[in-house]
């Protein structure tokens, strides 16, 4: 596991009941290992933003913002968050209309229950670590994630 850059984050993974935590943490690991084999990334800065943990690439400046959490009203979902101005969402629904469960055009929501389909995940987790690259919300790389499909 990626040691914790504040115990500030740590402290927050604490409050998660243990299967969600599990589930939080594997996004985790896969938003550190995407970025550190996606070209133009660097290191990812981990904080927290609105009380949940945030990614970001504030060496590069590559990419736009990403947050994990859950919340107490929806006991058995977890969610990774986009920045909702971006077209990231809107793309990964066109991309990936039946790997995720959408919340508008800021989040992935995942059911503790069910499996998460980690490569299209990794997918856009990269874009969204690369958004800044190229204009025009070109992710991955450079890759535009209208040119996935």
């Amino acid at each position: 596991m990626t040691p914790f850059q504040t115990d500030s984050v740590a402290a927050v993974f604490q409050t998660y009941p243990a299967g969600i935590r599990r589930k939080l943490l594997a996004l985790r690991e896969l938003l550190f290992e995407t970025a550190a084999r996606t070209p133009g990334v660097g290191v990812l800065e981990e904080t927290l933003r609105w009380g949940e943990p945030a990614y970001i690439t504030s060496r590069t400046k590559s990419g736009s913002t990403i947050r994990i959490g859950w919340k107490k009203a929806n006991p058995r979902q977890y969610c990774i968050y986009f920045i909702c101005t971006t077209k990231l969402v809107d793309a990964f629904r066109t991309l990936f209309p039946d790997d995720f469960t959408f919340e508008g055009n800021r989040a992935l929501v995942f059911d503790e229950r069910e499996p998460v389909p980690m490569d299209s995940l990794a997918f856009c987790i990269a874009a969204a670590l690369t958004y800044k690259l190229k204009s025009g919300g070109r992710g991955a790389g450079g890759v535009s994630v209208n040119e996935h499909a």
